[in-house]
């Protein structure tokens, strides 16, 4: 990796959990008290759209109450100091990261503040509740649902997102459980491009020895700790590939 070399990072609940947010799955296989069958899956949708949209208006209307932690800060830092390339890759649907300043950010899995049209697939920023037969601005159909990509779903801009992995320097996975596909396969195919690899994570995920480094810790702490030590050396000396 050279001086200014091009860095992916992506984010899972793990980044999300210290700022209060309950991480994917709970105890007995769980979110947030519910089967994630009934709440994130086509099927639930067309099952039973009250309970889907209900589930997802509860966790938009939660969104005040959380907080970005040092990890969101440290990437938005890291962001807006970094002059090479980077892309924030985040499996997380909240907007904390957004809120502690980073712009150089994609949701591969949707977002709680975003409202989806089933009928046209326009997307669109959405606060407040969203109960079912919403109507879509851009083309009238009584067929807005959370822009949330569920199971058996496509995630959002996976051609840029694979492209950015084949020419970064750096991988970093921050808070992920590497179990959840397409995402566990990222350190794989920027290895295979040459990339160095690094995951933080409070406990070893299942991928972790895909990685040519692994640090265990809270997010809150290994994040600045990584950027920070990122930052200073692009000041003192040029890190080779």
């Amino acid at each position: 990796m050279d001086q200014h070399g091009a860095i992916v990072v992506l984010t899972g609940a793990g980044i999300s959990a210290e700022s209060g947010i309950a991480t994917f799955r709970g105890p007995g296989g769980l979110w947030e008290g519910h089967r994630v069958e009934d709440v994130c899956t086509p099927q639930a949708l067309t099952a039973d759209p009250a309970l889907v949209h209900r589930f997802y208006d509860g966790r938009r209307a939660a969104l005040p109450d959380v907080r970005p932690n040092p990890a969101h800060e440290s990437l938005a830092r890291l962001d807006r100091a970094w002059p090479g390339d980077v892309l924030i890759v985040t499996q997380n649907v909240d907007d904390l990261h957004e809120r502690a300043g980073t712009r150089r950010l994609l949701h591969m899995h949707g977002a709680l503040t975003s409202a989806l049209c089933a009928a046209c697939g326009a997307r669109a920023p959405h606060a407040g509740p969203l109960p079912p037969g919403s109507r879509c601005d851009a083309c009238g159909a009584a067929a807005l649902r959370p822009d949330i990509v569920f199971f058996g779903e496509y995630p959002y801009e996976m051609e840029r997102i694979e492209a950015a992995l084949a020419a970064c320097d750096l991988f970093v996975s921050i808070g992920t459980s590497g179990a959840v596909y397409p995402a566990a396969g990222f350190v794989a195919l920027a290895a295979a491009y040459g990339a160095r690899t690094l995951e933080l994570n409070l406990e070893p995920s299942a991928g972790s020895d895909r990685f040519d480094e692994t640090r265990l810790g809270p997010a809150s702490r290994l994040v600045p700790e990584w950027v920070d030590s990122l930052l200073q050396s692009t000041q003192s000396s040029p890190m080779s590939r």
